[in-house]
């Protein structure tokens, strides 16, 4: 494996980890919100309060190292994506902003306000679907370059099929991986109602999630036809990626075993994002930038795989004691421990 497949393949890993627990945090400040517009908040509130109060702060480090890696193993990212994703990226900040001040306020302000939550849950669905953008920017047609500089093509980029697809499936997606894990955690807790409940909105988002993924490949078709050649290529991996998605509607039908659940929803969506992933092999940005023609000096790809490997290595067991000593601690999800200290 060369040092630039080995490299993407980290920044591949890290960008996986955001998708999921970002999902699980964004869709569970929408629940929240949406729970207390509609008055379910004595069923939801509780349980998703317990989920966001350890997790929220971690959640940002898998973005954190991928945008540092993207730029330290690819340095021409920063020329072709800096002055294009601006805008993007921007609102982006300013809902990380909107999302980060919530706890603030929350903390010391009016505890439940409406409008907090409602800020903090809107800003998490706006999130992923504005980080969206750069897969769609990255399957061309959208740049042209003016005086060998990059300029976005903002008619064509928000006219596109293909970007609203992306849109939502991002958004569609969220609420579906949030509420499959969420039905997981509330079931763990022993609370029947909210476990009912975000069953509910599992099943509901599940259809959304599967036809706008189906809507992707359908667009590429026309949109970049060597991307979807290869995506064909791949199709056991999404063959595979839509039997695991059967057996997670199916357990969620059934009301059993939802922790398996939850392991069938990831390997889902591994085999689906590192399959569209390898179909876009090799570039970063079609047709103007690959790995191999933009990528660092051996030497500091070295250093930067160690140290994020190394990295990865800290992170995952953080996560893992994170899961057993707060999440899944039998006092802390039946809010035991909540009550002790109130």
């Amino acid at each position: 494996m060369s040092l630039e497949v080995l490299g993407i393949t980290v920044l591949m890993t890290f960008l996986f980890g955001y998708i999921i627990v970002g999902a699980i945090d964004f869709g569970a400040g929408f629940f929240n919100a949406y729970s207390l517009l509609t008055g379910k908040e004595h069923i939801l509130t509780n349980v998703i309060q317990r989920y966001l109060s350890p997790v929220w702060e971690v959640t940002n480090v898998f973005l954190v190292f991928f945008f540092v890696g993207m730029v330290g193993f690819f340095p021409s990212t920063a020329f072709y994506y800096g002055t294009t994703m601006l805008v993007p990226l921007s609102i982006a900040l300013i809902l990380l902003a909107i999302r980060g001040s919530y706890y603030a306020f929350e903390t010391y302000g009016a505890s439940g306000h409406k409008g907090y939550s409602f800020m903090y849950g809107m800003a998490g669905i706006l999130l992923p679907a504005s980080l969206s953008i750069v897969l769609t920017i990255s399957e061309g047609g959208f740049i042209d370059m003016v005086n060998g500089q990059p300029v976005l093509d903002y008619g064509a980029l928000f006219t596109s099929p293909l970007t609203w697809s992306i849109v939502f499936l991002s958004i569609a997606a969220t609420l579906y991986i949030s509420a499959v894990f969420l039905t997981w955690y509330a079931d763990k807790a022993g609370d029947r109602d909210a476990t009912e409940l975000l069953r509910k909105y599992a099943l509901i988002w599940s259809l959304p999630t599967i036809i706008t993924a189906g809507g992707i490949v359908w667009e590429l078709r026309s949109h970049n036809a060597d991307h979807y050649n290869q995506l064909l290529g791949l199709w056991w991996m999404f063959a595979l990626s839509g039997a695991l998605f059967i057996g997670t509607v199916y357990l969620l039908w059934k009301r059993h075993n939802y922790g398996l659940a939850v392991w069938l929803l990831i390997g889902q969506f591994a085999l689906a994002f590192y399959g569209y992933g390898i179909a876009h092999y090799p570039y970063l940005l079609y047709p103007h930038l690959t790995i191999h023609d933009s990528f660092t000096n051996p030497a500091m790809a070295t250093a930067l795989i160690i140290a994020f490997i190394l990295g990865l290595g800290l992170l995952i067991p953080s996560l893992y004691l994170l899961l057993r000593l707060f999440l899944f601690n039998k006092d802390y999800v039946k809010g035991r421990k909540k009550d002790e200290h109130a």
